[in-house]
């Protein structure tokens, strides 16, 4: 047990440290020389848990996708507005988030597969639209897999123009506003006038995942002591 929790703990440190090291010089410049004197740990550590640079980039990528439990809403198209607002907090405060982002956006990763993280962002907007919509809170018009990826890609572009402007200080803002212009041509009226896109929506939703999280986790806990 103890050599399996110094294996999760050296595993995780160096996770980190690439996050570090990628998000700083980006994929192509980094080295694993400089992630082995970040991480310190010696090389034959770091390659029983990845066999190459690549390997490293890749678990940075799938670490960014963290286990947080949203909360259920009535409106679907809130759940959306908390998607994004979540990824948003998480993306100023996690440098493993900032790391896996500045991966799935560089575009000198040659060789590097960054589509993954696309696919996983829209797969939760495109089933909520499709909710949405079953629901009647859509406009006729949309079509689930196309505006998932409206805003998806959208999101990238403004996150990428906020960490270029102000290293992401200003994102929450950038990002309201972006949703302020998105959801009039994807909602019905009668689900605007409800929705709660303020800047504090952010911190105020991660709190709330975190505690779902949290008590999901002592739920399993509770299941696997009972036997």
């Amino acid at each position: 047990m103890a050599e399996q929790v110094r294996a999760i703990r050296t595993r995780q440190a160096i996770l980190s440290a690439a996050a570090k090291i990628f998000e700083e010089r980006g994929f192509q410049a980094s080295t694993i020389s400089e992630i082995l004197t970040e991480a310190g740990v010696t090389k034959g550590a770091l390659y029983f848990h990845f066999q190459s640079k690549d390997e490293l980039a890749q678990g940075v990528l799938a670490a960014q996708n963290q286990n947080l439990v949203l909360p259920e809403r009535a409106s679907k198209v809130q759940e959306i507005v908390d998607i994004v607002m979540l990824h948003t907090y998480r993306l100023q405060t996690d440098p493993m988030v900032r790391a896996g982002v500045r991966l799935t956006m560089d575009q000198l990763a040659h060789g590097l597969d960054r589509s993954g993280p696309f696919r996983s962002w829209a797969a939760p907007v495109r089933e909520r639209l499709e909710k949405a919509r079953a629901q009647g809170e859509l406009l006729p018009h949309v079509v689930p897999t196309e505006t998932a990826d409206v805003i998806v890609g959208s999101y990238a572009g403004i996150q990428s123009m906020s960490q270029a402007l102000s290293d992401y200080r200003d994102l929450t803002g950038r990002v309201t506003t972006l949703l302020r212009h998105l959801m009039p041509s994807i909602a019905q009226s009668s689900v605007l006038a409800s929705l709660d896109m303020s800047e504090s929506r952010a911190a105020s939703i991660y709190a709330e995942a975190v505690r779902g999280s949290q008590e999901l986790a002592g739920l399993k806990e509770a299941a696997v002591a009972a036997g």
